[in-house]
């Protein structure tokens, strides 16, 4: 039998912008709308999530970018979880974990004392995911960055990473 082909998570690239796009525009069709946040961090990753200081991570499977993640500098020694993304076709081989655990793992390398992340109680799947890596639902008082969003998740972050 043989072993799944691995997922290998990069840092973002200007030749991932139309993959980085296309995954999350794909997602938010299919379940939302793409508002105008997300206009702004689709059209101009570099400038809106990796000039402040964050960061974009792309799951490539057999040359194909198929999942990405952001994290997305939210002030001081805060960092939000945003855009995962994993196309169809590569969902249910673990990239989401991979993905989330890159973004928290960015934030530690960082210093970040928390990471929070904003969803939608219909995407059990991602909720999940969070949840596993630590993530807890907090309540918030609207508006929310987002139409749609009716999730708000913390993860806090204690110490430095583990090292090998």
């Amino acid at each position: 039998m043989t072993a799944a082909p691995t997922a290998e998570i990069l840092l973002f690239r200007d030749e991932f912008a139309e993959d980085f796009d296309r995954l999350n525009r794909e997602w938010l069709t299919r379940f939302f709308t793409v508002e105008p946040l997300d206009e702004e961090y689709l059209r101009n990753p570099r400038g809106k999530i990796l000039a402040p200081g964050g960061e974009i991570f792309v799951a490539v499977l057999e040359g194909e970018v198929v999942g990405t993640c952001a994290a997305v500098p939210e002030g001081a020694g805060t960092f939000e979880l945003a855009k995962l993304a994993v196309a169809p076709k590569a969902q249910g081989r673990g990239l989401g974990r991979l993905l989330v655990q890159r973004v928290i793992d960015f934030a530690r390398e960082r210093g970040a004392r928390r990471i929070v992340l904003w969803s939608a109680s219909r995407l059990g799947p991602a909720l999940r995911i969070y949840e596993a890596a630590g993530f807890v639902h907090t309540p918030f008082a609207p508006p929310a960055p987002y139409a749609d969003a009716d999730v708000y998740m913390t993860l806090e972050l204690h110490g430095r990473p583990a090292t090998a």
